[in-house]
């Protein structure tokens, strides 16, 4: 059974054409999009901030779609639906797990195909 990688690659050599100054370029904003959606829905779930967590929800969502950045899309999109229902009790817990361990997952994976 082959494994999907957390990151389409092959999107980013699609859209770089050969080009690795802007491959390279397209990874380092991945990179950065994934640094910030931590800190913002790290610090959304500490301060019980539905807000914060929304805003960098859609400010990533471009991302992780076009770069089917897919386990941590669903994980995030689920998380909106617990945090609806739930709040950031019981449920937001375990699924502030579950986005850690999506985004660590999409997060190696970038950084191993980083040059430098």
């Amino acid at each position: 059974m082959n494994r999907i990688p957390p990151v389409n690659f092959d999107r980013i050599d699609e859209m770089a054409e050969g080009d690795m100054e802007f491959r390279n370029e397209l990874i380092t904003a991945i990179h950065n999009s994934l640094i910030e959606l931590k800190e913002k829905y790290l610090e959304g779930s500490e301060d019980e901030n539905i807000e914060t967590i929304q805003q960098i929800r859609h400010k990533v969502k471009p991302t992780l779609a076009l770069f089917e950045i897919e386990k941590l899309n669903d994980v995030v999109l689920n998380g909106k639906t617990i945090i609806e229902e739930s709040g950031f009790k019981g449920p937001f817990l375990t699924h502030l797990e579950e986005f850690l361990d999506a985004w660590q997952e999409a997060f190696e994976f970038v950084k191993e195909n980083m040059e430098g």
